[in-house]
């Protein structure tokens, strides 16, 4: 596999993937927002020419087709952040997400995986009284649905920063719209991105993972090779 492209790196879920990426010896291109700080890990890999930094805003193509050129595959973090401007998740989990699949479709990155939520696309939902970002994550889902890549969705639970759950909890893995609640350590949210890469009939595909202490630990793999 040729490098890899993570957008969102600087985020809690984003430098997890490529924490998770580098430890498995791929070669990782961090997309990162001009004014983020780097989690102390990436500033540590990038100081030891063990990762390639692009600062860059998601709505500057030019920019996004340096970052992705020659890449074999993008793992999209981006995630709109709480705050007073209620229009972030449209210009981050839509827009941003689309401008992203343009930029791919652009250099020839074929492979997308991204990042989205439990309960996306759903109405009645306490999360989207931050500005409606369920409906937005759907829109963005949508784009990549429709864009010609291959592509695949995760969709996790409520996401947890406790990396110690990560070893002691099995993920609960189901096609769309089936799960609703439960939570998910980022760190396996992260190793499952990663796994989904590797997995050919990962593609095309919306998956919805949380995790339990009481789940069997089990592959992404050997979930996706279970009869239907």
């Amino acid at each position: 596999m040729g490098p890899i492209a993570v957008s969102g790196a600087s985020g809690k879920t984003g430098w997890r993937v490529v924490d998770e990426a580098l430890q498995r010896g791929w070669v990782v291109r961090a997309i990162v927002r001009p004014n983020s700080t780097l989690p102390p890990p990436l500033a540590e890999a990038e100081q030891q020419g063990r990762l390639q930094v692009f600062r860059l805003e998601l709505n500057t193509a030019e920019a996004l087709h340096h970052a992705f050129n020659g890449c074999s595959a993008l793992v999209i973090a981006t995630g709109a952040r709480p705050s007073i401007n209620l229009a972030g998740p449209l210009q981050v989990d839509a827009f941003g997400v689309r401008s992203q699949l343009r930029a791919c479709a652009a250099v020839g990155l074929s492979r997308v995986v991204l990042v989205s939520s439990l309960c996306a696309g759903r109405w009645r939902h306490p999360l989207n009284l931050f500005g409606l970002i369920l409906l937005w994550k759907r829109l963005g889902e949508r784009w990549l649905e429709q864009s010609g890549l291959a592509w695949t969705v995760i969709r996790p639970g409520g996401l947890s920063e406790d990396d110690s759950r990560s070893g002691q909890e099995g993920v609960v893995f189901s096609g769309a719209d089936q799960q609703t609640s439960s939570s998910i350590p980022r760190r396996l949210v992260a190793q499952v991105c990663l796994d989904a890469l590797d997995e050919p009939d990962a593609g095309g595909r919306i998956i919805e993972i949380t995790s339990s202490a009481q789940q069997r630990r089990r592959s992404l793999g050997e979930w996706l090779a279970q009869p239907v």
